[in-house]
Order: C-alpha cells, then structure tokens, then sequence
C-alpha cells in the first residue's frame, strides 16, 4: 500500500512537473514574442512617391469591385496604377471595369477570358497581374477589400527602403455583435498577433493578401509561386515564407494602412476558408513549422493537464495562481493589440473563444490530412 501511494504520488509530480513546464513555454511566447507586438511603437516613416502598382484578382465579384475600387482609384498618392485581373467572370465585371477605365485613366484591366488555371487557386491570375504592373512596388488586396484611408497606398509605400523588399499590413474585418463575427476577428487578430510578433523579432513567416506589398523583382528572384503551384492556398504566406528574411521585411500597423472586408457570414462559408488556409501550414520552412507547432501544442496540452491537475487536486492553489498569471499576461497582451488594430467587442471573450479556436483548428487540421482542396471560385 506504501508503494502504492508513493507510485501515486510520483505520478502527480510527473504531471505537475509537465504542466509547469507547458506554463513555462506559454510565457516564454507571451513574452518574447508577443509582448513585442503590444508594446510595439511604430516610428513616423517619411512619405515616399515612388511609383506603386495595386494588383487585385477578381471572379464574378461585380459588387464588390463596384462599392470598393473607386476607394483605391482616389487614393491621395502621386504615381500609382491599379491593375485588376478579371479572371474568366461569368457576371457583369469586364462591363464595370470598363466603364471604370473611361473615368480613371490609372486603371489598367487585364482580360482573362478563358479559365486557364495552370496554378491552383489564384496564383495564375495573380501572376498575370504582377507581369503587368508597370511598377516596381507591389501593393496586393482583393476585390472585396476597401482601403480605410485614402493614404492607405501612402502609409504601404513608406514601409519601403533601399533594404525593405517586403511590407505586412493588416486586413481587418467588418465588426458587429454576432457571436460568429467576433470570433472570426479574434482568429484574424490572433493570426495577427503571431505573424506581426514573429516579424518583429527577425522570423517573418507569412502575410495575408488581403494587405502586403512587396517588389516585383523580388517576386522574379524567387520565381513567383512555381515551389508550391500545386497548392490551392499560398498566394500569400506561402511566397512570404520562402522570400522574407529577418532584415527584409517590415510591418506597417497604423491606422491609415487597414484594409476592410466583409467576414464569412455563416459557419460553415467561414471553416471551408479557414481549412483551406490552415492546410498551406505544412509547406511552411521547418523552423517557423516547429515554432508555430510548439506553440500550438503547448497551449493545447497546457489547457489538458490544467484539466487533470484540477481533476487530481494536487497543487491545486499553484496550479491555479499559474493559470490566472498566464490569463492576465494574456488579456493584457490582447488589450494592447486589439486597441491598436481598433477591434471591439472581443477582449473580454479571449480565454473563450481561444479554447473555441483549439478545437476547432484541431478538427480542420486532421480534415486536412484526409480531404482533397476545392479551387479558387
């Protein structure tokens, strides 16, 4: 019986000893990593007038380009073009877009009429639109995506430099109340948080085409989306993650540089794109797979053996002290973020919509493993 409480007892210590140290790596990515981020302070950048060319890929997306290229069109910039593909649009788009072409001489519409996709997803008429900009600056968003400023093409433009080939803007989506909106802007933030702190400390790893810039002769140097053509998703993180560098790269987070879209509206439209990007992850460079891996599964395993301590009630007054310190780095990490990307509506539902967010991701990422990608529509 002796033996058996001191095999009991060990046990304890082993599982308290592993929580701990899932504790410790928790706080090792709060604090190196995205604390960085919270506290950021970004320096006034003088304004740039080097040429830029906006580069949108557009499918049957009439609405969208209707309501939201005049807002790219009017920018306050002295030299920039707007090239929009449309790519093979049943709808009215080609009417619309030459219409447009009539009234702003800066928009250059790329005809694609036939749907020959070589590349999975959007990478072929995105590749045809970088081909035909004019420019040497890139600014990439998407036809249902609105600048927020009309120095929105200015505040990208200025994050370039003579050493700066790559700059990471936020794309933001429209808030209301809706349970579903505001967790699908606390995912967009959570992936913010990660992608901008990581960028932060010299490990760039993905952006989001929503709002990214970068040099064209830089998308030839890596010969555009050849390494992963294959893949539906990738337009975006995956290039970002073979071209950025720890001295290449910049963030761009004020104010004047979001970008707003309209977020999925019901559960379903908004776990087939989440799958669809989760499934690029894989293709990632093995450091940034194995630091995003650890993070991953030290929050997952960290929330499971808080379970089973709780369950075992060993330690249990340190066990908790050690949650709630994690919580309240955690909230206030996420305060700081979520006013400096002026999202609403969150702040108080993190630690919820967090373990929402495990399980979820968890069940996409084996889905991933199992199903076969749809194309771009």
């Amino acid at each position: 019986m002796l033996d058996g409480y001191f095999v009991h007892g060990g046990i304890q210590i082993i599982i308290f000893l592993i929580f701990l140290f899932l504790f410790i790596i928790q706080i090792f990515y709060y604090g190196f990593f995205f604390m960085k981020f919270a506290l950021y302070r970004e320096v006034p950048l003088p304004v740039k007038s080097e040429a830029v060319s906006v580069v949108i890929c557009a499918r049957n997306q009439f609405n969208q380009l209707k309501e939201n290229l005049p807002l790219i069109l009017t920018q306050e910039y002295p030299d920039f073009e707007v090239v929009v593909v449309n790519h093979a649009s049943e709808d009215e788009t080609e009417f619309l877009l030459s219409k447009m072409s009539e009234q702003y001489p800066q928009l250059k519409v790329v005809e694609i009429r036939q749907n020959l996709n070589f590349f999975e997803g959007k990478k072929f008429p995105l590749s045809i639109g970088i081909k035909s900009a004019s420019y040497e600056l890139l600014l990439l968003t998407d036809a249902d995506c609105k600048p927020l400023n009309s120095k929105w093409i200015a505040c990208m433009a200025a994050g370039f430099s003579n050493n700066t080939d790559i700059v990471l803007g936020y794309g933001s989506y429209a808030g209301s109340s809706n349970l579903l909106n505001r967790l699908i802007r606390f995912d967009t933030v959570n992936i913010a948080i990660q992608y901008f702190s990581f960028a932060l400390v010299g490990i760039p790893y993905m952006g989001v085409g929503r709002n990214m810039a970068y040099r064209k002769s830089l998308f030839y140097e890596k010969k555009g989306f050849t390494s992963h053509y294959e893949v539906l998703s990738g337009d975006d993180d995956l290039f970002i993650n073979q071209a950025a560098t720890r001295n290449n790269t910049r963030i761009i987070v004020s104010p004047e540089s979001f970008i707003l879209s309209q977020p999925k509206k019901s559960l379903e439209e908004w776990l087939t794109q989440k799958k669809r990007h989760l499934s690029t992850g894989r293709y990632y460079r093995w450091k940034h797979k194995f630091l995003l891996g650890l993070y991953t599964f030290s929050t997952i395993f960290f929330y499971l053996f808080l379970v089973l301590q709780l369950a075992l009630h060993y330690t249990i007054f340190l066990v908790l002290a050690l949650f709630v310190l994690r919580l309240a780095i955690q909230l206030f990490v996420f305060r700081k973020t979520l006013a400096r990307l002026n999202e609403k509506g969150i702040w108080l539902l993190v630690p919820f919509f967090e373990i929402i967010l495990i399980l979820i991701n968890s069940v996409l990422t084996v889905s991933t493993l199992i199903s076969k990608e749809s194309r771009w529509k």
